[in-house]
C-alpha cells in the first residue's frame, strides 16, 4: 500500500507559500521557487541582524568624529586621550553626548587634550 502525503504535506507547503507572500514572480506561487527564496531570505535576515550592529557603530564613530573636529581634535587622538583618562564611556553614549549635550562633550575633549599634553 502506498502512503499519501495528504494534509501534512499540504500544511508544510502552505506554510512556505505564506512566508513567501509578497515576493515577485513565481516566487510567491510555486512551491519549489518559494522554498528557495524563503531560505535565502531567512539567511539574509540573519546576516543583516549581525551587520546592523556594525552599521550603528560606524554611525556613532562618524558622529563623534564630527563633534571632535568642531573641537579641533581628531577622533583617534580623542579616543586615545579618553583611554589615558580611564573614562569608561562607550561610543553610543559619546555620540548621544555629542548631539544632545555639546558642552559636556567639549569638557570631555578638553580633559582628553589636557591629559595628552602631559
Amino acid at each position: 500500500m502506498r502512503v499519501k502525503g495528504g494534509s501534512v504535506t499540504r500544511q508544510r507547503r502552505k506554510k512556505i507559500i505564506k512566508q513567501a507572500s509578497g515576493y515577485f514572480g513565481s516566487k510567491h506561487i510555486l512551491f519549489k521557487t518559494a522554498k528557495e527564496q524563503v531560505l535565502r531570505s531567512l539567511r539574509y535576515s540573519y546576516i543583516n541582524r549581525k551587520q546592523l550592529k556594525n552599521d550603528y557603530r560606524k554611525l556613532w564613530i562618524k558622529r563623534i568624529n564630527a563633534a571632535c573636529r568642531l573641537n579641533n581634535i581628531s577622533y583617534s587622538v580623542f579616543m586615545h586621550g579618553l583611554k589615558l583618562l580611564d573614562v569608561q564611556v562607550n561610543r553610543k553614549m559619546l555620540s548621544e553626548l555629542a548631539i544632545h549635550d555639546p558642552k559636556a562633550f567639549t569638557s570631555l575633549v578638553n580633559d582628553a587634550k589636557a591629559k595628552l599634553a602631559k
